[in-house]
């Protein structure tokens, strides 16, 4: 810590510096107003310990009001504490509208004094935390809003038509669609429309989050509030206010957390883990989820209070094999992504290339063409890329004779079948077959554990 003393007299400056030293904390020490001024622009300080009197005028406090006003204007984030041996409550209002966080008198407690500044240290240190956090978050922002959605098929066409009309109310909305569909694009882009645009947008993943650190995460915790809490947190939902609060993958969320986030879009208000205070939260709330929450709710595993005040509107994105005018344009924009980060010959596609792009099943949807072009940029030897470097895993052959493993089976039954058909193919690897089958490798698991066995 480097903390800015300023006084004109010198055994004040000796004794708050040998006291600070005894702390831990570095210290430079000023005489004037100009040499602080000078400091301050040289060097950044974690907190800036200013006189009010000097030698112009040693009652009034007029040098240091304007010391701490030209503080704050040549560093915003740097807290000042005023301190002065002509202490009224004028001067104290004086110093507080100048811009000061507190106000210590002379001959000051050392006890106090200290506890105010390591006070103010921690106070500096959250909102740095913050300001970084919300800095990061709407940089992702930026990039997602930057990123135009690149369509032209009519499915797409109705789907932003809607987005942009919801976007005006604060109704809560419910993205649905397929893994790799775009729905994180879609939740940037009602944000983008939306009337808190200048908000931030804070995403989470809610089956990132471990449910052990799942209030702290979202709802922020006091220091103290368990054993690591060392200081205080700043919470998503916090960070969120005067936004929008993106809760991606929402059927992910613990079915223990569920009431609290309930009740966060019923009241708009929670609490930090570890304080009793009731905080209000103004904010947008925008889920997506790739599951059925229908089949959820039947398997006991999800609120249905919960769905009906996620999805004032739903919104489903289309999959790629749904909006086939979208796969050649979308396939231009990836090669010309690609061949910005990678040197390569490629240029274009050749015809072949492109009538397998179409013919394709995109079962990972755009996620998986971005991959599949990517990789392609990186094998091709020549300008056209071709067939062969888009290495596109052909369909399978379901013929009469591979279908007669489902002759008097259920649905239900035939999906399970299906299911470990799929399985089969790949090798028993889960991850490729779920991609395969556009379902989360959780929904090919919960699947399989629901339905009656084969």
């Amino acid at each position: 810590m480097r903390i800015l003393i300023v006084d004109d007299d010198e055994s004040i400056l000796t004794a708050l510096r040998l006291l600070l030293l005894s702390e831990g904390m570095g210290c430079v020490a000023c005489r004037s107003p100009a040499e602080a001024l000078a400091a301050v622009r040289r060097e950044p300080f974690n907190l800036a310990l200013v006189d009010l009197n000097y030698v112009e005028d040693t009652t009034s406090g007029k040098e240091g009001l304007s010391l701490i006003a030209a503080l704050r204007d040549a560093a915003e984030d740097l807290p000042v504490v005023a301190m002065t041996g002509w202490g009224t409550i004028g001067v104290a209002v004086e110093a507080i509208r100048s811009g000061a966080v507190d106000f210590v008198e002379k001959p000051w407690d050392n006890n106090r004094l200290l506890t105010t500044i390591r006070t103010q240290l921690k106070i500096g240190a959250l909102e740095g935390r913050e300001k970084k956090l919300r800095a990061e978050n709407t940089l992702l922002y930026r990039q997602d809003a930057d990123r135009k959605i690149i369509s032209r098929s009519e499915e797409m066409s109705r789907l932003l038509s809607m987005a942009q009309r919801v976007a005006q109310s604060s109704i809560p909305i419910l993205i649905t669609g397929e893994n790799g569909t775009g729905k994180s694009l879609l939740a940037s882009y009602i944000h983008h429309h939306s009337t808190c645009a200048n908000g931030p947008f804070i995403s989470v993943n809610m089956g990132s989050i471990s449910e052990s650190t799942f209030e702290s995460e979202m709802y922020g915790h006091t220091k103290g509030a368990y054993t690591d809490a060392k200081t205080e947190r700043v919470g998503r939902v916090e960070l969120a206010d005067q936004g929008t609060l993106f809760l991606d993958e929402i059927a992910n969320l613990p079915l223990t957390q569920q009431a609290k986030i309930l009740r966060l879009l019923e009241e708009r208000s929670y609490e930090k883990l570890g304080s009793s205070f009731t905080k209000k939260a103004n904010i947008r709330f925008v889920s997506a989820t790739n599951a059925d929450l229908d089949a959820l709710i039947a398997e006991r595993n999800f609120r249905q209070d919960l769905l009906y005040r996620l999805n004032g509107v739903t919104l489903k994105v289309p999959s790629l094999r749904e909006r086939p005018a979208d796969i050649q344009l979308l396939a231009e924009d990836c090669l010309k992504q690609a061949r910005e980060r990678y040197r390569t010959p490629a240029r274009e596609f050749s015809s072949g290339a492109r009538a397998a792009l179409e013919k394709y099943a995109w079962p990972g949807n755009i996620r998986e063409l971005q991959h599949v072009v990517e990789r392609s940029v990186l094998f091709a030897q020549q300008q056209a890329i071709t067939e062969r470097d888009l290495q596109l895993e052909p369909p399978p052959a379901w013929n009469d004779t591979a279908l007669e493993g489902i002759d008097g089976l259920t649905l239900e039954q035939a999906e399970v079948w299906f299911i470990r058909q799929t399985l089969s193919r790949h090798d028993g690897n889960a991850v490729a077959a779920a991609k395969a089958l556009g379902i989360s490798r959780s929904a090919l698991y919960r699947r399989l554990g629901k339905r009656e066995s084969v």
